[in-house]
């Protein structure tokens, strides 16, 4: 059966836009522009992504998913959704390359009447002055008229079992209302609900405003950790009563760091050159110094308990960016274990989703035994709360657990 859909990036985006479209009985072409490793013939990122489980993967094979890095099927969808990732660029702006890339195998292949969706997290402007000029040039086909363009936000949460894909509201804007309402009907197909924006500018600025507003908010609860901590107070008492207020609050709760493919953007280098945001610059600052928060609050547990952090035997526990899911992307875990070494400690590390992983290129240790591990290990340190994890019983076992999870049970561990 040919495809429907092609999927452009078969990472953190575009595998799970794939698995929905599957479910919905869309026959979907997912292509990845990076070379695949010797002895597999599909695209690399279904083996080095852990977005989706082995079992997922081959329901979707089963179901009408064809992962390629052939490009020939591009021409025969009648939508296609780029998902290739943004990266943070030397200069801290967005790096547009693998768009461009994506953007340049797609017009090759673009025939008219398709409608092409980006989702990628770009900046305002993206969609419009950088994509729709490459798309056209390469393919001698104008945007609006001979095919149609939007832009959609992805709202992925990785892990979450409480909104799936198809249950999350899709906005949509299109560089014409007939390239919304194209878009609109496409995405109808697999989300319960549609919601226009005017164009395409609103809404790539939506994603950007619901990426700082994470960002923004994890700020402000990492800052009261550190005041609570120092004025003696139960955070994770004060967020479990205001959690209660039925209006004009919204619960986040402290952690090591921010990591995930959420990068928070100001708009104030080249080539946007507009007024920064200023909470947004203050939030990056203040949440990438919690790594170096947890190491100072690691090493004064141990000074307290008679133990130096040189040659301290330090467990860490989950080194995902959040709970539930196998993906490392711009994880403090790695920043924590680089700082525990230079202090001269032994790392160690238990992840039920992580087998391996390497830190300055050296592999790290894998704790087989997770009560053993923690009940060796001089400190404990709880970066994520997987499911899988007995709080309770690590508590007990542990010598010395430092939660930054809030997770634990009261009065059962020392929390950040």
């Amino acid at each position: 059966m040919p495809a429907d859909l092609a999927v452009i990036g078969l990472g953190p985006l575009g595998l799970p836009l794939a698995q929905a479209a599957v479910a919905a009985g869309i026959p979907t072409l997912g292509h990845d522009l990076r070379p695949a490793p010797d002895g597999w013939d599909g695209p690399a990122p279904l083996l080095d992504g852990g977005v989706l489980s082995t079992a997922e993967l081959r329901r979707m094979l089963a179901g009408g998913f064809t992962p390629t890095t052939d490009s020939k099927g591009l021409g025969r969808v009648r939508t296609a959704v780029i998902c290739v990732p943004a990266p943070r660029g030397a200069d801290g702006s967005p790096d547009l390359t693998p768009l461009g890339e994506a953007a340049r195998v797609l017009a090759g292949r673009l025939r008219p009447h398709t409608t092409v969706i980006l989702e990628s997290p770009v900046p305002p402007g993206t969609t419009e002055e950088y994509l729709r000029p490459l798309l056209e040039e390469g393919s001698g086909l104008r945007a609006g008229r001979d095919f149609h363009l939007a832009y959609s936000p992805s709202r992925v949460d990785p892990g979450n079992r409480t909104h799936p894909w198809t249950a999350i509201p899709k906005v949509i804007g299109g560089l014409t209302p007939a390239c919304t309402e194209s878009a609109a009907a496409f995405y109808g197909r697999l989300t319960d609900k549609v919601v226009r924006a005017r164009g395409t500018r609103e809404a790539e600025t939506v994603q950007l405003l619901e990426t700082n507003f994470r960002h923004v908010n994890i700020a402000l609860v990492n800052e009261m950790a550190v005041l609570c901590h120092d004025l003696g107070v139960d955070l994770w008492d004060v967020v479990r009563c205001a959690e209660t207020k039925p209006f004009g609050f919204q619960a986040f709760r402290p952690g090591p760091g921010v990591g995930g493919h959420g990068v928070p953007q100001d708009l104030s280098g080249p080539p946007y050159a507009v007024r920064p945001l200023r909470m947004v610059e203050l939030a990056q600052q203040v949440n990438g110094q919690m790594p170096r928060y947890v190491i100072q609050r690691a090493a004064t547990l141990l000074n307290e308990h008679g133990k130096s952090a040189r040659g301290a035997r330090v467990l860490l526990l989950g080194v995902t960016y959040k709970p539930d899911v196998p993906d490392l992307q711009g994880s403090p875990a790695r920043e924590i274990a680089v700082r525990l070494m230079e202090l001269g400690a032994s790392v160690s590390y238990h992840d039920p989703h992580v087998p391996a992983w390497s830190v300055l290129d050296r592999p790290v240790p894998r704790a087989d035994s997770l009560y053993e591990s923690a009940a060796d290990a001089d400190l404990t340190l709880l970066l994520q709360h997987h499911r899988t994890y007995d709080l309770q019983g690590l508590a007990v076992k542990a010598q010395l657990l430092l939660d930054t999870t809030g997770a634990t049970p009261t009065g059962t561990a020392h929390r950040l």
